[in-house]
């Protein structure tokens, strides 16, 4: 606690020693989309993952606001005594089919998804096999579990193969967790050759769809239908509703046996904890409806990112492993400097979030671009633009780190904006 409050009194006070405005906590008066107003002031925004702008479409506001009106506000029970609403059912059947699944589960939250099922699924004598760029809802998971986690060199198949010849004779049950987007890097996971080396070894397979459902794909189905994949080559899909859905909660997609037992005994999916609310599961399948009813939505947001890439590219910048998906880290290294950078461009209208050390390798800290389908070619220039002179200025800062005590360099750096 100690140490999370002397970051944020350094932040603090960088903030008001340079006059720029505080990056943290921005609240929108209106829909999280790419376009926002905030503290008086209009911003594009890169800090939303609402990729296809689905949270504020009429049709997914109007089967929201119908949910509501029929079933009330909340599930407000437990789904194994009364919370049970028709409407999960028929989120969960479409799930399981998105993913070639004999059954789904949908929850109240991606990250406590992904702690849960773990948590119940493997115990003290197993192992969790980790990326080692795998969410941290992920490592959660394994911590609750009481299991040993072991981490393998990002997308490396080598590298888990090598770790599952020396180590997986140590344990009983073993799961190889792995990502279809990874949130920080903008990659896609290497899911069929890591799949193989699991099977290889007796390893079971859980892969994170937070942010590929509604993404990845040719109709925005998730990774299964990005790499045309049989749906049985992964044992659990995990993922999130509250990205390109335009909702809150999560699921999971897998065998019906394996969900069904989930269902009835794991802490926090279904059992101990009240179901989602008809509104956020209403939102899902209207935006599912969406999605297929205008798939110029998800042209736009692959266009999109492909025109970003390409000019951050042209101007040098580092964009790390970076696939030019519609997340976009751009590598400024230090904490003062990326923190300046996130500061200096929301100063000038741009509002993209800082991604600091711990949460990402010390030397890697970033700038990182979620896009959206609603970003125009014009305001994408205009912000490779301006990064790019944010940038010439960032690199005369001093390396210095957040809790070095030193936050503020020489002079008011400000002035040179």
């Amino acid at each position: 606690m100690v140490d999370a409050l002397a970051k944020q009194a350094a932040i603090a006070q960088l903030v008001d020693t340079t006059g720029l405005p505080h990056p943290l906590f921005l609240s929108p008066d209106g829909p999280n989309g790419a376009l926002i107003r905030s503290g008086g002031r209009e911003l594009v925004n890169f800090s939303s993952y609402n990729y296809l702008e689905l949270a504020q479409h009429p049709r997914v506001i109007a089967a929201a606001n119908a949910a509501a009106e029929k079933y009330g506000t909340s599930a407000s029970a437990t789904r194994i005594v009364t919370g049970e609403i028709p409407l999960y059912a028929e989120l969960e059947q479409r799930l399981a089919e998105i993913y070639h699944a004999g059954g789904a589960l949908v929850t109240s939250s991606g990250f406590l998804t992904n702690a849960a099922v773990i948590g119940f699924l493997l115990a003290e004598g197993d192992v969790a096999v980790c990326d080692s760029l795998a969410h941290a809802s992920l490592v959660a998971g394994t911590q609750l579990a009481g299991c040993r986690r072991v981490t393998f060199r990002h997308n490396d198949p080598d590298a888990l193969e090598a770790l599952l010849r020396s180590s997986r004779h140590r344990f009983d049950r073993a799961l190889v967790i792995v990502e279809g987007h990874y949130s920080m890097d903008g990659d896609l996971g290497s899911i069929v050759e890591i799949a193989a080396v699991a099977r290889k070894y007796d390893c079971a397979v859980l892969v994170d769809e937070a942010h590929a459902l509604g993404v990845l794909g040719p109709h925005g189905m998730g990774s299964r239908e990005h790499f045309d994949l049989v749906g049985d080559l992964v044992d659990i899909w995990a993922g999130s509703l509250s990205k390109a859905m335009g909702s809150t909660g999560g699921f999971i997609a897998g065998d019906a046996d394996l969900v069904r037992a989930i269902k009835f005994a794991a802490p926090g999916m279904a059992l101990y904890t009240a179901g989602p609310s008809p509104s956020n599961v209403a939102a899902v399948l209207a935006g599912l409806d969406v999605i297929a009813a205008e798939p110029d939505r998800l042209a736009r947001l692959w266009s999109n990112a492909r025109v970003f890439s390409g000019a951050l590219k042209e101007r040098g910048m580092d964009l790390a492993e970076s696939q030019a998906t519609p997340i976009v880290p751009v590598i400024v290294p230090g904490e003062i400097r990326a923190g300046y950078a996130a500061v200096a461009m929301l100063q000038r209208g741009f509002n993209a979030g800082a991604i600091l050390a711990p949460v990402v390798p010390a030397g890697t800290e970033r700038l990182r671009f979620f896009l959206t389908s609603e970003h125009t070619r014009e305001q994408l220039l205009a912000t490779v633009e301006n990064l790019a002179e944010v940038l010439g200025i960032v690199e005369h800062l001093p390396d210095w780190s957040l809790d070095s005590g030193n936050v503020v360099p020489p002079g008011n750096p400000a002035d040179r904006l």
